[in-house]
């Protein structure tokens, strides 16, 4: 066991302190991000997979994150939000590669953490290793993908190909072929070069193991230990400290949400449904009736009122032919 540890290869030492301490610290990293999409400070664009996988490896990519968007312009997000996510998650890992380090400086290498500030020591490490080798990473790999595109565009495009399909590679089986071309020639250097990476940070906690000195408890004695780095002194305050503070993230987050997310009333007006009334025939028809006899007493009211009209008409016009009369029979007499 002592040459098993004492063998460790570095890429299984970077990998086991990166990995552990990643899963670590993301719960705590995700309510930070989802907090800054809620108040409208950081948008995703359609690269929300790669912004996800940059906030994960933070430890690596804190520092390497602007420089890989200022010189390839590549982005993954917007807004003031995205800076502060990231400097808001240095603390996380700082405290997150600190508790991975000593247990796997106790568990794996049986050696005593060498100072108190194992989490920092590992962190600006690794933080300065992902500075030079990310972007140098980034290069290579898009580099090599569009090498790998144009190459499984010609070799989908190959007269073997007409000759053996007639009218050439169908459509459907020369998108799968070209992908799975350079997707694996993509993967197979992201792979390999990622870990490269992980190798030099290991090997660099590996020169860091060796100036410590050996741990002086047996293997239960070392259990205990880092059982015991995991219990606070003070659990209740632990307890009451997290509870408050979730609290005051729900509220931030529900007081925050309506005035950022579309409100269907707001957008969406429901149509209004007016309920037709029941059917009632007697009623009906007792109004139809009123309404004739109301009708039949307009008509007469105006078949009376034009009889008046035409009776007074006839007799103006009796007067008048009665004057005319009188006035002709008086001039004619001598």
């Amino acid at each position: 066991m002592a040459e098993e540890r004492e063998s460790m290869s570095p890429t299984k030492i970077g990998f086991g302190i990166l990995w552990s301490a990643c899963w670590t610290g993301i719960p705590i990293k995700a309510v930070f991000a989802v907090l800054a999409m809620t108040m409208g400070l950081v948008h995703f664009e359609g690269r929300f997979g790669l912004a996800v996988l940059m906030l994960f490896a933070s430890p690596v990519t804190v520092f390497a994150a602007p420089i890989i968007i200022a010189v390839f312009e590549t982005h993954f997000g917007e807004g003031i939000g995205l800076p502060l996510i990231f400097v808001m998650s240095i603390p996380v890992d700082i405290w997150a590669l600190g508790l991975v380090g000593r247990t796997f400086f106790l568990e794996r290498l049986r050696k005593e953490p060498p100072y108190d500030g194992l989490g920092f020591a590992i962190w600006w490490r690794a933080a300065l290793i992902g500075t030079f080798f990310l972007p140098l990473l980034w290069w290579i790999v898009s580099r090599v993908t569009e090498i790998a595109i144009s190459a499984s565009h010609s070799m989908a495009e190959m007269d073997s190909m007409r000759h053996l399909f007639g009218t050439g590679l169908p459509i459907a089986e020369r998108i799968g072929l070209e992908l799975t071309i350079w997707g694996s020639i993509s993967s197979a250097v992201l792979i390999v070069l990622a870990v490269i990476g992980i190798s030099i940070l290991g090997q660099i906690i590996r020169r860091m193991a060796e100036h410590s000195r050996p741990a002086s408890e047996n293997y239960q004695g070392l259990i205990t230990r880092w059982d015991l780095m995991r219990v606070p002194g003070d659990q209740g305050l632990l307890l009451t400290s997290l509870a408050g503070v979730g609290v005051v993230l729900s509220l931030i987050f529900w007081a925050i949400l309506p005035a950022t997310t579309p409100n269907p009333h707001d957008c969406c007006k429901r149509p209004e449904v007016h309920v037709e009334p029941v059917f009632k025939p007697v009623e009906s028809l007792n109004k139809n009736a009123q309404r004739i006899a109301s009708l039949a007493a307009q008509v007469e009211a105006m078949e009376q009122h034009k009889a008046e009209a035409k009776g007074q008409k006839e007799k103006g016009k009796g007067k008048a032919e009665g004057g005319t009369a009188k006035d002709s029979s008086a001039k004619t007499k001598p």
